[in-house]
């Protein structure tokens, strides 16, 4: 993809405008400021007082407070051992926020006691958004679902990127031990209820949207930076990445 990219460079004046936009942009990011393009829509009845929020919508019932749990009980375990699919929020020390996606078979996300569990970390983009965030801000969610279960599982705690040699090799996957895993010391625990699934029919079937016309990864990719390349070249990179770079 580089020699492509370098074969089909753009012109030195749009390279250098680009440049000085992606430096104001850091800039400002890192600064703290809200940066909202001139374009964005304004909102002009904005909810900033807590007890406005509460006069609208009420105090939480008792039941829905006291199911918090600051461990993983017999329930937890369970759900996790047959969970598929995980996703996980973190920040880094500005409040940048991250929602990151891991999937493998179901009980990958491992159980080490009571309060602790692991994630192995198995091979992407090498962004690595959440341990880069975890390095800044150690506090990550959890969101836990099961296919076909309506409930799902919140989790939440204080995460650390773990090198444990044992651990990783009991979180092998054909053959390849991941390189490190996101173990998370558990702080709170508590199942959500079905409203969201019910509402969105996420498990029927014959209610998801048609997907025609929707891009595929390789169509966002090439709009999003503007990569000189042709998309059919991108779409073989990224088809030979799943088949050779799954574990």
């Amino acid at each position: 993809m580089l020699a492509i990219l370098r074969q089909e460079a753009p012109p030195r004046g749009a390279e250098i405008a680009r440049c000085l936009e992606d430096n104001l942009e850091r800039d400002v990011r890192h600064s703290g400021i809200l940066r909202i393009p001139e374009t964005a829509m304004r909102f002009n009845d904005v909810v900033t007082d807590p007890v406005q929020l509460r006069d609208f919508i009420g105090e939480p019932p008792p039941p829905c407070v006291a199911k918090t749990i600051t461990r993983l009980d017999i329930h937890c375990k369970s759900f996790i051992a047959r969970s598929p699919f995980v996703l996980i929020a973190s920040s880094n020390a500005r409040g940048e926020m991250d929602i990151s996606p891991k999937g493998d078979a179901p009980g990958f996300v491992r159980v080490l006691d009571d309060h602790t569990l692991a994630i192995p970390d198995r091979p992407g983009n090498r962004r690595a958004d959440t341990f880069t965030n975890v390095l800044q801000n150690s506090k990550i969610g959890l969101l836990f679902l099961i296919p076909g279960k309506t409930e799902t599982l919140r989790i939440s705690g204080t995460a650390a990127i773990v090198r444990d040699v044992e651990l990783r090799e009991s979180m092998a996957a054909r053959g390849k031990v991941p390189d490190f895993a996101l173990g998370l010391h558990v702080e709170e625990a508590f199942f959500h209820c079905s409203k969201c699934i019910i509402r969105s029919s996420l498990w029927t079937p014959e209610t998801w949207p048609a997907l025609d016309g929707l891009p595929n990864l390789a169509r966002t990719m090439i709009d999003a930076a503007a990569l000189p390349m042709p998309i059919e070249a991108l779409e073989e990179i990224i088809r030979q990445d799943e088949v050779e770079r799954l574990y």
